[in-house]
């Protein structure tokens, strides 16, 4: 028996350790190749470790077109859309969880439906309502139509159903307004489920190429992606460039989850969703 449990710990671990390379090879080949001399990009057989190391190509690839521009777009945008997206989750979330009132369960879910419905088939009423209104091609534009989306409601709904009713009501007892409740009970005991939401939004928006494609016209409105996704399009591509460029414009992302990993997998646990 201990020799079958020591088979089996082995061949979990080489099963861990063949998924993990497979997922990570792709950072490794993208790392590799922004990092290589141009004329071994395209060496048969591929060379998986180069001959030198030409980091500069970081720096150049900046300069091959406005990515400067570029990532300051996407920082506003993310960081805009990640503060009004946390904000309406909580606050709708909170109502859903926590207050009683006429077809609730059937407005909840009207909104969970939305889940089955594409993305794409939402692009174009979204696309027509923010031309009516004067907001294409603008910041607004770009950050505020997604802030509204069902799967952080549903996250938030179920995290503070956890919440004790007696908390709240203590606090109503203490003369606490319900914003009061809300901002100083609600809020600090959901900081996990903000993690999630914080990750997961920073994670859509600044990686989103649909939504920009089709509102931005303006180069000087350019995020992250639709940069790459131009520099990809034009007649020559230079790899290193390519490569480097989508390095560098993963590093936010990466940074993001990194810092809150720890409040990301206790806020899923505690939210009902299993990763």
């Amino acid at each position: 028996m201990k020799r079958k449990a020591i088979l089996i710990k082995i061949v979990i671990f080489l099963f861990v350790l063949g998924v993990t390379i497979i997922t990570l090879f792709p950072f490794y080949w993208m790392f590799i190749t922004a990092v290589k001399p141009l004329n071994e990009v395209f060496a048969f057989p591929p060379k998986l470790w180069p001959s030198e190391f030409v980091f500069s190509n970081f720096a150049k690839s900046l300069k091959v077109a406005d990515f400067n521009t570029y990532f300051k777009n996407s920082f506003i945008v993310t960081t805009l859309a990640t503060l009004i997206t946390i904000g309406i989750n909580l606050l709708a979330g909170f109502a859903f969880a926590k207050y009683e009132f006429k077809g609730k369960n059937f407005c909840f879910l009207i909104v969970l439906s939305t889940l089955m419905i594409p993305l794409q088939v939402t692009m174009i009423p979204n696309f027509i309502i923010a031309s009516k209104i004067g907001i294409r091609d603008t910041y607004i534009g770009l950050f505020l139509p997604p802030c509204a989306e069902a799967f952080g409601l549903f996250m938030s709904r179920q995290f503070m159903e956890e919440i004790p009713n007696e908390l709240l009501e203590a606090g109503r007892i203490d003369g606490a307004t319900e914003f009061g409740i809300f901002s100083r009970i609600v809020v600090p005991n959901v900081k996990p489920l903000i993690s999630v939401l914080a990750i997961f939004t920073v994670m859509w928006r600044w990686n989103d190429l649909q939504w920009p494609l089709i509102m931005v016209s303006s180069s000087k409105l350019y995020t992250v992606q639709l940069g790459l996704a131009f520099l990809n399009g034009s007649q020559h591509v230079n790899w290193n460039d390519m490569m480097s460029a989508s390095l560098i414009s993963i590093c936010p992302v990466v940074i993001i989850f990194l810092l809150f990993q720890k409040q990301f997998v206790q806020g899923m646990a505690s939210s009902g969703i299993k990763g």
